[in-house]
Formats: C-alpha cells, sequence, structure tokens
C-alpha cells in the first residue's frame, strides 16, 4: 500500500519526480536525477539516496559503484509538489560521474561553458572508464 505521504506528488507523466541533491553541509547543489516511486520508497527506507536512471532505465543506489554514497539528512517537497530537495551528507565529497564535487561544474562566460571546479578524483579509478 502506497504511503498518504507519497500521493501528495505531483509525479510527471514518465511516473518521475526531479530530485535536487544538495550538500547539508555547504549549501551548494550538487546534482539533479529523477526519482521513480520506487526509489523515493528506497530512499526514505534505507536513508541513502536512489534514483531511477533515465538513460539506463534502472534503478540504482548513488554510490553503489563509485562508493560515493549519499546519506540523506533531510527530504523536502516544493510547493507544487513536483520537486524533490534531498540535503545529503556526500561521503568523500564526489557527487558527479566526472570526478567532481558537483555535477554544475561549468559556468556560462559570454559566449562559453568554463569549467570552474577542479576533478577531485579520476573517474577511472572509480568506474572504470569514463
Amino acid at each position: 500500500m502506497t504511503p498518504d505521504w507519497i500521493k501528495e506528488l505531483r509525479w510527471s507523466d514518465d511516473g518521475l519526480v526531479p530530485a535536487i541533491a544538495q550538500d547539508g553541509a555547504s549549501g551548494e547543489v550538487l546534482m539533479l536525477a529523477w526519482m521513480s516511486r520506487e526509489a523515493l520508497e528506497r530512499t526514505v527506507s534505507t536513508g541513502e539516496a536512489h534514483y531511477w536512471s533515465r538513460s539506463r532505465r534502472k534503478l540504482w543506489r548513488k554510490g553503489e559503484e563509485s562508493g560515493h554514497v549519499q546519506k540523506v539528512r533531510e527530504l523536502r517537497l516544493d510547493c507544487d509538489g513536483d520537486a524533490l530537495l534531498l540535503v545529503v551528507e556526500q561521503v568523500e565529497g564526489v557527487a558527479c560521474h566526472t570526478g567532481r564535487a558537483r555535477c554544475f561544474y561549468r559556468r556560462l562566460d559570454q559566449d562559453h561553458w568554463e569549467v570552474t571546479d577542479p576533478v577531485l578524483k579520476d573517474p577511472s579509478t572509480v568506474y572504470g572508464s569514463n
């Protein structure tokens, strides 16, 4: 049986909701991912972030391959009920598959994207190849 609180979310037509992960200590936005009902239920039951991979079409636990787990400290729903905010503790400080602290590592500088954040961990040592 679906819990009442999960029924309050406004899911997209494909059964997903955007989920923003924010570092609980610094307040920085780490990444945007998607959650299915199952991903959200697993996140709540385990205390670790689970997401739905649209490209791989499967459920995944953040850090299942890399070890860069997101421990969820707080879960928030936006005013429209169609987006989630996960306040997390990012294990080893790397949220992005590129080996950076966050996925938003490029900033628009006039007419091009400037890379602003350094690679903290070589992704090939964590994921095999990238």
